[in-house]
């Protein structure tokens, strides 16, 4: 199974009518995570014909709307849907009392449960995992708290070489599960037959980190060192880090050279500030550093 990023908004701020605020719709291994919330995002996830019941863990980077406006339509439209499954929230200490004080107002009766992980620390700690992924927050240095998120899948098992299988009769369906895991197998009369012979080389894991807004930080570099791709905000050009470092942003030629440092295999930019029309410059300037630096394609699938 491929994983795919959607991207579904990815500008700064204020939603304009040709671009929305941050959202992307992660897809790993058969899950479905959403990554940020901003304004519009249900409409978005319309457009990428994804599907509303798949998504059971949504992350948000920091409590500033344009990254979580879009979270109480969203979990009211779920409702309207039918969802009667858990629906797990991640976000900064403080999401499950704006969420709750929204729907309580309201009178919004969601109808299934948000389970709230509520994130408070000041380091990377893995907030989420099963037999396929797992998930860890990336410290960030915005204006208030703020997490990047690192997803990775685990190392999948071997395939198995059904050419070479055939060949041993000793060799049952019950012992395949034990060649997937790389042991070699020992027919009765001793032989051993490595494994290498019997299974060939998976597909490589991938991984993705998203880092939302932050300032120029070099502790991200050991947690994203050698992602397969990186999403990093380069909210300015580096003519104006000084407004960059002012309000929390990074500028492009910082993120490239984040990526950089951190030997990343693709860099997506994003979170552009909406005084730039032609966003062309960001890459432009990324790229003296990092030349596998892009801009996002909003609402298509890019393999990863």
């Amino acid at each position: 199974m491929s994983t795919y990023l959607t991207i579904l908004g990815f500008n700064s701020a204020i939603p304009t009518i040709n671009s929305s605020p941050t959202a992307q719709f992660l897809e790993m291994e058969e899950r479905s995570f959403l990554i940020d919330c901003g304004e519009g995002t249900q409409v978005q996830l319309r457009k990428a014909k994804a599907k509303f019941s798949r998504i059971n863990h949504i992350f948000i980077s920091h409590l500033h709307g344009d990254h979580c406006f879009g979270l109480p339509g969203l979990i009211a439209s779920f409702r309207l849907l039918g969802r009667d499954t858990p629906l797990h929230v991640y976000g900064p200490k403080g999401i499950k009392n704006m969420l709750d004080t929204i729907f309580t107002i309201t009178e919004t009766h969601r109808g299934f449960e948000v389970v709230y992980h509520e994130l408070d620390k000041n380091y990377s700690e893995q907030i989420y995992e099963d037999n396929r992924v797992e998930v860890y927050t990336i410290p960030l240095d915005h204006r208030i708290y703020c997490n990047g998120y690192l997803f990775k899948e685990k190392p999948k098992d071997r395939h198995l070489n059904m050419k070479e299988i055939a060949k041993y009769s000793e060799i049952e369906t019950c012992d395949y599960h034990n060649l997937k895991a790389g042991k070699d197998f020992v027919l009765s009369d001793g032989y051993v037959l490595k494994n290498e012979i019997l299974t060939v080389e998976p597909t490589p894991p991938v991984s993705y980190a998203f880092c939302s807004d932050t300032r120029y930080l070099e502790s991200v570099i050991p947690i994203i060192k050698n992602v397969t791709v990186l999403y990093h905000e380069s909210t300015f050009l580096h003519d104006l880090k000084e407004m960059a470092d002012y309000t929390g942003h990074t500028t492009a030629l910082e993120a490239a050279t984040i990526a950089q440092k951190a030997e990343v295999g693709k860099l997506i930019l994003g979170h552009f500030s909406n005084r730039y029309a032609d966003l062309t410059v960001f890459t432009d300037e990324a790229r003296t550093v990092f030349p596998n630096s892009f801009l996002p394609k909003a609402l298509e699938a890019v393999k990863i």
